[in-house]
């Protein structure tokens, strides 16, 4: 079993970082393999919407994107971890999800959560945001005690928020037990076949 650990900031060794390596330590303790994938500095172009992914399997833009779709299809969760940029997220990582999500095959039943961090607002509706690519792709979201939000400037400040690092904690434990959960029931043959996507358009 794996989890990637997808941070979206362009600090590498900032908030977000930090509370990604909170929930890796549980995922640890529950045996749970995990991977972190840096966005960083990286320019990352968004969606023109040609669709070639759809024929071909992957973006024509040979960047990052290609690399985490394939890395997902593999992984049996993800958490997706961004700062807070305007009430919403970083716009390279939107670009990034945007075309991972849209490109990547089947991810029935992989279990999806994201973290936020802000200096003092706007953490919900980007955490809102950020969850909206799991609800579209058959994909459980892992909760916790709280809205998975951390509050500091710089990494040391994350520990100063006691109830953040507690919600993140939580939410890797609770994350494990929906991954095992999952994988047992697809050792028993409980997943039912998914239907095909049923396309309406509402001006004809």
């Amino acid at each position: 079993m794996k989890v990637l650990l997808l941070n979206g900031s362009p600090d590498s060794n900032g908030c977000i970082n930090e509370g990604l390596k909170i929930m890796e330590e549980i995922f640890k303790s529950e045996n749970i393999d995990t991977e972190l994938i840096q966005i960083g500095k990286k320019a990352i172009p968004g969606c023109i919407g040609c669709r070639m992914c759809k024929k071909t399997g992957e973006c024509f833009q040979k960047d990052i994107a290609n690399e985490v779709a394939k890395k997902l299809e593999e992984a049996d969760g993800i958490v997706i971890g961004s700062p807070v940029y305007y009430s919403s997220p970083n716009g390279s990582l939107l670009a990034l999800l945007d075309r991972v999500f849209y490109q990547a095959s089947n991810l029935t039943m992989k279990v999806g959560a994201s973290i936020v961090s802000c200096r003092r607002g706007g953490a919900s509706s980007t955490f809102d945001m950020l969850n909206k690519y799991f609800t579209i792709s058959n994909m459980p979201i892992a909760s916790s005690n709280y809205w998975n939000m951390i509050h500091g400037s710089t990494k040391e400040d994350v520990y100063k928020d006691a109830e953040g690092v507690q919600t993140l904690k939580i939410l890797a434990q609770n994350m494990s037990f929906l991954i095992k959960a999952i994988k047992l029931g697809k050792d028993n043959n409980l997943l039912k076949d998914i239907e095909p996507k049923i396309f309406t358009n509402y001006i004809r």
